[in-house]
């Protein structure tokens, strides 16, 4: 057989295995839209029996009788006069919203504040601007205490998320003494302003806070949402900024969620791209209407947004107006975007994913591994905008296993809600004076957590009149992030056809339609549109404005004057509520079957392209070289013996913070924090300390038991073992006592310091 037989036959054999594999990856795309559409089948008849069990509810209980004609006359004045104000509710929402247009939409904060830098006075002028919260009378604020910095997340809502009520995260920061400060935002970007222009204005925001409290350390940071995942950025490209870094609803790893319960994330292939972006912001003039993003959120839930919400203030509108009001009238002002800020945030972190380093064209933003302090991340299983997938597979993307982590010294701390929901995470008064006071509380005992990763346990020691609660910290691992995501990482396939798909259209956008479009419309035309937008109108259409409203306000002021309550017993409530159930179910029946078919058409397209392509998962989702950890860990065992009465101190610590589960008190680690101040002083500084710790920390992780067998060796002298054991006991008693794994390692101590147990209980006990 000559050699042109030869290449003839061997292209035969490639084309039947190309054609193989084409057949393959067929069959299994059918089969997981198959399984997909099965799963999806099975959920929404699950739903289905669980509405119409809560329809049957008030029959069974029975609430549903028989109204008498009594009951009819006091329910119809009732409903008249709730109708009324319920109007006039709406009435009032318009004119707030008005009135905080023509003020120039300062942020909605309920304390004071002085503005410290505004960004328009920078060389390159910004719509943030850095303000520092004035505490009130009974407020003490503790200078050496951290300052604590929030930034205002534009998400395209009104500015002031972080304080517009009292129970918020600025609230709970003055609760605590802390210096605070706020990074807010305006209604309108600067001309030609980006999102690297607003980062470096938040650079001199924050070394202004450090410079006004050179004494109290680098600033704590909370970022939420959007301010979350810019936060991270920002400490990763400045890693000597913050001292600490809290990112609460922050979705980090966009592409990351759950099958059936997370739709948006796949809104972005459904339209093709971010070029639909790109038109928004042409028929702004430049400029990206933030309305957009909020009715995305409010298309979401249905239920909510035609129905229940309005329900809710209709049904209880003599309580729940306020409340409503304060809601409305930061969440009913919508900020505006420059184009190329909103063009980069849906390319690199919706569509491209690139913040931890996704395989695409356009790279890694950032390295988030150079963030050097703590980092806290909060999320909730509630939240469908950012689920905890999003906000934790980040620390899978970057760390593929614990040595990793270990290694970089990195400490992660991460806290998951039950059920609040996304803006719940910001803004619900239950959550800031729980989740968010117990965060700011345990600042300091985070900040001296070894290196790591760890869940922070809230546990509930409530009684029926005071609400208490204490923390403690579990240890966890990074097999533990990779479990919480259930459905794998098979979908980022997809998501990165996406991005190719998006880069295609919005290049053909750029081409064929940006040049005479951005051309042809004006700036009335744009600001016409903006306010004839579906969200604001249905706002301004119920203000004094309306003529056809002139009666309103006289009439809503009459029915508060004379108010004819119906009795809570009456029937027809609960047949009220019978008929607001049905309408909310039927309602959220309908965005169940819309959020399946919208994923099933997702998988369906961008799986055959994925299949066509052959395209590739994301390589930080591959495993990590075993061969290399070795390696690393072979190389620790030279430092087993290395180290004095610090080492060997610190190392026991560790041992048992292994030994216990895991699981360290917040009472523990107050001790432990009191430690370091003292030896801190011994130091050339505080680095040198937590370099310490996290050596001592990696040598724990990779020997155990060496690490307590060379221990003799690093304080051969009586007195400072002695030392060593009475800190054991001075910071966790509960290891002293001779119990479980704890209890082994105390006796194994004594025994090897040659100190026997019962005369160092004795000691520690006299001591106290």
């Amino acid at each position: 057989m000559d050699r042109s037989e030869n290449t003839s036959v061997t292209r035969q054999v490639n084309a039947q295995e190309a054609t193989h594999e084409t057949r393959s990856a067929a069959r299994q795309l059918i089969g997981n839209i198959t399984d997909l559409q099965r799963q999806q089948g099975q959920n929404l008849l699950t739903n289905l029996q669980r509405r119409q069990q809560d329809m049957i509810e008030p029959w069974l209980e029975g609430k549903l009788k028989v109204p008498s004609p009594g009951d009819w006359l006091n329910y119809l004045v009732d409903a008249g006069e709730r109708s009324v104000l319920f109007w006039d509710t709406l009435r009032q929402r318009a004119d707030n919203t008005l009135a905080h247009e023509q003020a120039g939409s300062p942020p909605l904060l309920k304390f004071d504040f002085d503005v410290l830098l505004d960004g328009a006075d920078l060389e390159t002028p910004v719509n943030y601007s850095l303000l520092r919260i004035l505490p009130g009378n009974d407020q003490p604020i503790d200078d050496t205490l951290a300052p604590l910095i929030v930034i205002d997340p534009r998400g395209g809502h009104g500015a002031g998320i972080g304080g517009f009520k009292q129970d918020s995260e600025i609230g709970e920061s003055l609760r605590a003494g802390h210096p605070t400060y706020f990074i807010a935002f305006g209604f309108s970007p600067e001309p030609g302003q980006t999102m690297t222009d607003v980062a470096m204005a938040q650079i001199r925001f924050i070394e202004l806070v450090t410079a006004r409290h050179p004494d109290a350390g680098k600033p704590v940071i909370i970022g939420n949402c959007q301010a979350g995942w810019a936060l991270m950025g920002l400490a990763a490209a400045r890693p000597e900024l913050p001292g600490m870094v809290i990112v609460n609803g922050a979705p980090l790893a966009y592409w990351a969620g759950v099958t059936g319960r997370n739709p948006m994330r796949y809104a972005g292939g459904l339209m093709g791209g971010a070029w639909v972006t790109r038109l928004a912001s042409d028929l702004g003039n430049g400029r990206f209407d933030g309305a957009w993003l909020v009715s995305n959120f409010e298309n979401l839930n249905p239920a909510n947004t035609l129905w229940t919400k309005g329900y809710d203030l209709y049904s209880k509108v003599d309580t729940e107006a306020p409340r409503f009001l304060d809601f409305e009238r930061w969440w009913g002002s919508p900020n505006l975007f420059n184009a190329d800020e909103i063009e980069s945030i849906v390319d690199d972190l919706f569509i491209g994913n690139r913040l931890t380093g996704a395989a695409n064209a356009g790279g890694n933003l950032l390295d988030l591994r150079a963030i050097e302090v703590p980092v806290v991340v909060f999320c909730s299983y509630g939240d469908n905008i950012t689920p905890p997938q999003q906000a934790l597979d980040w620390i899978v993307d970057l760390y593929p296993d614990d040595f990793a982590l270990q290694s970089a010294g990195r400490t992660i701390v991460y806290l998951k809600h039950a059920s609040t929901g996304h803006l719940g995470i910001f803004v619900s008064g239950k959550v800031a004076r729980r989740e968010h006071r117990q965060m700011i509380d345990a600042i300091d005992e985070i900040k001296a957590l070894p290196p790591g990763l760890y869940e922070l346990i809230i546990d509930d020691l409530s009684d029926s009149k005071t609400p208490q609660y204490e923390v403690h910290f579990e240890s966890r691992s990074v097999d533990d992030i990779r479990a919480v995501d259930t459905d794998g990482r098979d979908e980022e396939r997809e998501f990165i056809e996406v991005d190719r798909v998006s880069e295609i259209t919005s290049t053909l956008y750029d081409w064929m339609v940006r040049p005479w479009l951005s051309r042809a419309i004006t700036e009335p035309m744009a600001e016409t549109m903006r306010q004839t937008h579906p969200f604001r109108l249905k706002r301004s259409l119920w203000g004094s404005q309306n003529p056809a409203l002139w009666w309103l306000p006289a009439a809503a002021e009459q029915v508060r004057a004379s108010r004819h309550l119906v009795d809570a017993q009456n029937p027809l409530l609960a047949w009220q509520g019978l008929a607001s159930r049905n309408i909310a179910n039927t309602l959220d029946s309908w965005g169940e079957m819309r959020d399946a078919g919208g994923e099933l058409i997702f998988h369906a397209v961008y799986g055959y392209l994925s299949m066509l392509s052959s395209a590739a998962p994301s390589p930080n989702t591959k495993r990590h070289d075993e061969s290399r950890e070795r390696e690393r860990i072979e190389k620790l065992r030279d430092e087993l013996g290395k180290g004095g009465e610090l080492e060997a101190g610190l190392r026991v610590l560790l041992l048992f913070a292994k030994k216990a589960d895991g699981r360290l008190s917040k009472s523990a680690m107050e001790t432990i924090v009191n430690g370091y101040r003292r030896v801190a002083t011994r130091l050339p500084d505080i680095e040198t300390l937590r370099e310490i710790t996290r050596q001592q920390n990696l040598l724990v992780f990779a020997y155990p038991e060496e690490s307590v067998q060379q221990l003799p060796d690093m304080v051969p002298d009586e007195e400072s073992r002695q030392r060593i054991l009475d800190a054991v006991c001075r910071i966790e008693p509960a290891w002293c006592n001779g119990e479980g794994e704890t209890g082994k390692l105390w006796r194994y101590l004594n025994e090897i310091f040659e100190q026997p147990s019962s005369r160092t209980s004795n000691k520690q006990s006299k001591a106290k």
